[in-house]
């Protein structure tokens, strides 16, 4: 094999990885081929282990492909701790506010530990634990089925404790969010916890490091609030106007946080 086609099939297998699926038309459109090369070329890599041929390309073979809490959390930190930073900026005392589990919301826990009159419910482990001393703050957890790898709440009774309050804001996380889909996770019990803590909540916010952006690693998802500015995407310094522009098309308001 040449050592064309050797970085071909590398750069395949990368974006099967980084985008969740692959059409064989994209990615010839992509790398400048033939479809009946990319095809050639998915056989090869199925055959070696690589990737799981789908109808009309390939997908990528991984163990576990979602990333645990643990790992997350040392994943873009500063791009994190600034997002952080600017969510809390926008809670006012006196609010009742929701976080989701995640790296990012678990770091606007960190942020919230001093603040005072101020209502928090969560379905993160990191997020409770943050709070566990914070003394003016009121922490409502939303128990259910704890999911391992996220360190988070989901399931029946974790939506029987959140249709028991509404919120002046939620914050949540993604693994990944594209304008026409909305928010990428792992399994369909976050992605429908997920919207249902989007319809109890008047504000919404989206918290993702630009990696999220346009990201697709997983086949469940979440729709977003359809109307102009119901939501609002927050990221970091290192967003396209590409990546964000799909967004800003769609009427969603964004916000990109500078560095600490």
């Amino acid at each position: 094999m040449g050592r064309a086609a050797q970085a071909r099939r590398g750069e395949i297998v990368r974006l099967a990885t980084t985008t969740g699926l692959a059409s064989v038309e994209e990615l010839s459109a992509q790398l400048g081929v033939t479809a009946s090369t990319i095809r050639r070329d998915l056989a090869h890599l199925k055959a070696a282990g690589l990737l799981a041929r789908t109808y009309g390309g390939a997908m990528a073979v991984v163990t576990h492909p979602e990333a645990s809490l643990r790992q997350r959390i040392g994943e873009a930190f500063e791009a994190k701790r600034a997002i952080a930073a600017w969510a809390a900026a926008q809670i006012r005392p006196g609010e009742t506010v929701l976080l989701d589990s995640g790296s990012t919301t678990g770091a606007l826990a960190h942020e919230l530990r001093h603040a005072v009159d101020l209502t928090v419910a969560t379905t993160g482990l990191n997020a409770l634990q943050e709070l566990a001393g914070a003394t003016g703050v009121h922490v409502e957890c939303l128990g259910g089925t704890l999911r391992h790898v996220s360190q988070g709440f989901v399931g029946p009774l974790a939506e029987a404790a959140l249709s028991r309050m509404t919120f002046d804001r939620v914050f949540l996380g993604a693994d990944g969010v594209t304008a026409e889909e909305g928010i990428c996770e792992a399994s369909l019990q976050q992605t429908r916890f997920k919207e249902l803590m989007m319809e109890r909540s008047r504000h919404v916010y989206l918290l993702v490091h630009a990696a999220k952006l346009g990201r697709r690693p997983f086949h469940a998802w979440a729709r977003m609030p359809a109307a102009p500015g119901a939501w609002t995407l927050v990221t970091d310094a290192a967003a396209t106007e590409e990546s964000l522009q799909p967004f800003t098309a769609r009427g969603v308001r964004t916000v990109v946080v500078a560095g600490s």
